[in-house]
């Protein structure tokens, strides 16, 4: 890069999720003094999402400068046409053969930024960004971020143990059924699946309960024991699973002590990948991983660590979910110290996801009516979200003490966030129209279960599956397609023109904004990929968590009774991000397409024409 450019040093802070409405609020009664100096330095605006305004998504179009249909990545989930089953969308394994180890595929596409900057000599140091699992190699470090697995293969999936009834396992866990014998319990650690068996690894571990303390000591065969005090995290416990006579894995995992007594209740978290010895490289260079270990101490490698589920499925409450993301901050931003210390040249780029986890959990206690709340509120929790936008204004603040009069300097958020307390059930929905048809003696509700799985493909011409997708029963496509390329288009606009008249008859109001065909959003090479109608919620209302996994349960709407009760999966228009930079920037309707051109801009990189935004500055 050459000296005669005005920038050395490019710094990007990803605050996941911030909502403009709170931090115009904030800033107005300057409780956001660092991102008031940006935007005194430069400028502030909202910035527009993407379609869906969905993490993944945003964050891939932000590193790549493209739009969806040419980045490959359209939601958490894709489906198989051919089984009409849904797959992780971010990142899949390979093996071409038994005798060969399998490899992690990163399904981005595109050139992300920093590729870009490393092919012109200028390194890039990158922590945490989503779809970067696993990381390519280029001109600096990186760790991988949202898609890096726990030790099964999944987003994450926990472990809680409890001596009492267990009832029907919830989304992304796994219970335990323990017996207390003379104040011990002998159970296990569940690890990685076994290739060659197809069955789980476990290794067995003994807790010693000590109520006098309100202490349980874990210690699974052949390895150290650790303590863990009631209602508190544990330390980081590394663990080692045997798959075969001469391979081993190993992880880590956390454990939150809920209660002894009268019922023994125990959390854990997902197995995380050991930064020391991961299964799959989740850094680049490969030991870059090790060397933050090191430094730090040990930290979650899996790429989505906030215990939602835990808090969402009842096994933890919010005074634990709060303290590990508490943690979890401190984490990022001791690692973005670390390297904004030793950062000289280039782009610099930390990601703290936890806004966004945060206020998905602690929303609904800003809105009295919200379903939620009857239910899980026995304490006030108001004031969770503005202090945390303070602590990451203070993160932008601890940042702006690296920069000098040679760096630009951005803080910006992928989405905003709003409330979700209605769900949409689609495929009731598209049901209850004669689009989508079960098997005889089949109807919406509990007999019609998950995955779409007594669905008639021969009679049902649209399925939805995801958060905001729907697709065509295509044939020449879909497996048992039934719709005729001529005909794709009409029922498109017939769907598309019905969905967006429901009206909700509980609340009387319309449930979804607009229903968009996915070539009126959507170019590049990856369309075909892409849902064929993207569903643009109404404030307040999201498609069903049933919809995501394929189910239909018995009404087409219903109230959103979980603690997760933020979402932004609605009208991307209703949700941008913020930017804040501390240089004057050119547009007054930034995009996020437009972040990849203007970090290049800034380095004195051409942007190339592939990228689709322009730059800023």
């Amino acid at each position: 890069m050459p000296d005669s450019h005005p920038f050395r040093k490019v710094i990007v802070i990803g605050l996941d999720g911030l909502e403009p409405s709170i931090v115009d609020r904030m800033l107005a009664r300057d409780e956001l003094p660092n991102l008031g100096r940006l935007r005194a330095a430069g400028g502030y605006a909202r910035i527009a999402t993407t379609y869906p305004a969905q993490t993944p998504v945003a964050w891939s179009t932000f590193a790549t400068g493209l739009n969806p249909g040419a980045h490959g990545i359209f939601d958490f989930l894709r489906r198989d046409p051919s089984t009409y089953l849904p797959d992780l969308a971010l990142n899949r394994y390979e093996q071409k053969n038994p005798f060969l180890p399998p490899r992690a595929v990163n399904l981005r596409r595109g050139t992300p930024v920093w590729a870009l900057l490393s092919e012109a000599g200028t390194p890039s140091i990158v922590l945490r960004c989503p779809c970067t699992y696993p990381p390519d190699p280029f001109t600096g470090r990186m760790l991988a971020g949202l898609g890096v697995p726990d030790i099964r293969g999944g987003l994450g999936t926990t472990t809680f143990y409890t001596s009492g009834e267990v009832g029907a396992c919830e989304e992304g866990e796994t219970v335990v059924r323990v017996r207390l014998e003379g104040g011990t319990v002998r159970t296990s650690i569940i690890g990685p699946r076994n290739p060659r068996t197809r069955t789980d690894c476990e290794l067995p571990m003994t807790i010693e309960l000590r109520p006098s303390s309100r202490r349980v000591a874990i210690q699974p065969d052949g390895h150290r024991a650790i303590e863990v005090e009631e209602g508190c995290w544990s330390e980081w416990l590394r663990v080692r699973f045997r798959l075969g006579m001469l391979q081993t894995v190993r992880g880590m995992v956390r454990f939150h002590l809920v209660r002894q007594e009268p019922v023994f209740e125990l959390f854990a978290t997902p197995v995380n990948f050991d930064p020391d010895t991961p299964l799959f490289p989740v850094s680049a260079p490969a030991e870059y991983a090790s060397e933050l270990a090191a430094r730090l101490g040990p930290y979650y490698t899996a790429g989505m660590p906030e215990e939602h589920r835990g808090l969402n499925n009842g096994r933890l409450d919010e005074e634990a979910f709060l303290a590990q993301c508490d943690e979890i901050m401190r984490e990022r931003a001791g690692m973005m110290e670390y390297e904004l210390q030793r950062f000289d040249r280039g782009l610099f780029f930390c990601l703290f996801d936890t806004p966004d986890r945060l206020q998905h959990m602690f929303w609904r206690f800003g809105e009295a009516n919200h379903p939620a709340n009857g239910a899980h509120v026995w304490r006030d929790f108001t004031s969770v979200i503005d202090d945390h936008y303070r602590a990451c204004d203070r993160v932008v603040g601890a940042a702006l003490e690296h920069a000098d009069d040679r760096t630009l300097t951005i803080a910006l958020s992928d989405h905003g966030m709003g409330s979700f307390q209605r769900g949409i059930n689609l495929n009731t929905w598209l049901h209850e129209n004669g689009w989508l048809v079960f098997r005889p003696g089949v109807a919406p509700g509990p007999d019609a279960g998950d995955l779409l799985r007594h669905v008639d493909w021969d009679r049902t011409r649209a399925y939805a599956l995801g958060l905001a997708g729907i697709y065509l029963n295509l044939r020449a496509r879909e497996a048992n397609g039934i719709v005729a390329p001529g005909e794709a288009g009409p029922l498109k606009r017939e769907i598309a023109g019905r969905l967006a008249a429901v009206r909700d008859p509980a609340r009387g109001g319309l449930a979804v904004r607009s229903v968009v065909a996915r070539e009126e959003i959507y170019s590049g090479p990856c369309v075909d990929d892409a849902p064929d109608l993207v569903v643009n919620c109404a404030a307040g209302y999201r498609a069903s968590w049933a919809t995501g996994l394929g189910g239909a349960p018995r009404a087409c709407f219903e109230d959103n009774v979980k603690r997760w009760g933020g979402d932004h999966i609605v009208d991307p228009a209703l949700v941008p991000g913020v930017l804040f930079m501390n240089r004057p920037f050119a547009s007054s309707n930034p995009r996020l397409l437009d972040m990849a051109p203007t970090i290049l801009d800034a380095l004195g990189v051409p942007k190339g024409a592939a990228l689709e935004g322009e730059s800023l500055l």
